[in-house]
């Protein structure tokens, strides 16, 4: 344009100006949203089985799909951390207990909790009736206690033994690992279990020994530790809202579903074909005692238990296990409340 009269040029540029402005105004709003990731990865924290029921409804039924979400549920375990994953991207969604988040968060994290999918923690102890009567803790003075050392269990129980007095020297205690033969042979009292997965098995078992199976569960005794809760990133609040409101919603409503008695039949077959070799007799099992443990009456399915996490938090500062401050109200998400 350099050989253009001076009138000309600034015609010119004028108009690419208004161009380029007309533009970035109608791009604008589209640059500003994200498109939709497909898919949406979701990462469990533990292997398929009864606990994860909702979750397996949700993709059995469609119900991610009919919000127009495609997703992809991974399986959790011992060498995956859902958090961690979330962290990195490679999921946007998750399961984690409190435990996981509480440490995350000392640890700087920026996790958000979205929902609580367990009312009451499925970590329970696991005894013969037939041999002990345990009606309180003070009961269990002279018994040998399994924990797993850095466990949730280690926790909830260093909890219950603050809040009854109860000391080391008054049990025993034994560090648990997979082998179940030291509660077999009697070695141990009690060992910990979940309740509806491990619990079923392990009690029908026990009968067919001609024992009758017993459980001590802490939160019957006011210790409060939040179990499984869906999880997301700040990250992925910020960028997918829209996204974040219609996952959470479908999983609850998967959820309130698959804990529906009416659909327990169709819901252990959904299961099963994630868990082949668990008979269905014993998948109906947990799948009722997972109801009893996620239902709770009055409540939505998914209402986060403030309480709780406040409790949660504050036995884990009392063992030392977080050192900076938490402010879990900038953590705990309202959308099942």
């Amino acid at each position: 344009m350099t050989g253009l009269p001076s009138t000309k040029r600034r015609a010119i540029v004028s108009s690419f100006f208004v161009a380029a402005t007309i533009v970035s105004i109608v791009l604008a709003p589209s640059c500003s949203r994200r498109a939709m990731p497909s898919p949406v990865v979701y990462r469990l924290k533990w292997l398929y089985n009864a606990s994860v029921a909702g979750d397996i409804w949700a993709l059995d039924q469609g119900i991610f799909r009919s919000r127009g979400i495609e997703v992809e549920i991974k399986e959790g375990g011992p060498e995956q951390d859902a958090i961690k994953d979330i962290e990195l991207h490679r999921a946007l969604f998750g399961v984690a207990s409190a435990d996981q988040v509480i440490r995350a968060l000392d640890k700087g994290a920026d996790v958000l909790v979205l929902a609580q999918i367990f009312q009451v923690n499925p970590l329970q102890w696991i005894y013969r009736a037939d041999k002990h009567r345990i009606r309180s803790p003070e009961d269990l003075r002279g018994l040998t206690i399994g924990i797993t050392y850095g466990g949730n269990d280690e926790a909830i129980f260093t909890a219950l033994m603050h809040k009854y007095g109860l000391t080391k020297d008054q049990l025993g205690i034994y560090a648990v690992h997979y082998d179940f033969n030291p509660f077999w042979k009697g070695r141990v009292d009690l060992w910990p279990v979940y309740r509806n997965t491990q619990g079923i098995v392990l009690s029908q078992k026990m009968k067919k020994n001609g024992w009758s199976p017993g459980f001590f569960a802490p939160s019957e005794f006011g210790i409060r530790f939040v179990a499984n809760s869906l999880i997301t990133s700040r990250w992925t609040m910020e960028h997918y809202p829209e996204l974040v409101k219609e996952f959470s919603s479908a999983l609850m409503e998967a959820w309130s579903q698959a804990m529906d008695p009416a659909n327990e039949e169709k819901v252990c077959k959904a299961v099963a074909k994630r868990v082949p070799d668990t008979p269905m007799a014993v998948l109906k099992e947990q799948l009722r005692m997972t109801r009893k443990l996620v239902v709770r009456r009055g409540w939505k399915i998914g209402k986060i238990d403030r309480e709780a996490w406040e409790q949660t938090l504050s036995i884990m500062r009392e063992q030392g296990l977080v050192e900076r401050p938490l402010n879990l109200e900038k953590v705990l998400v309202r959308l099942q409340d």
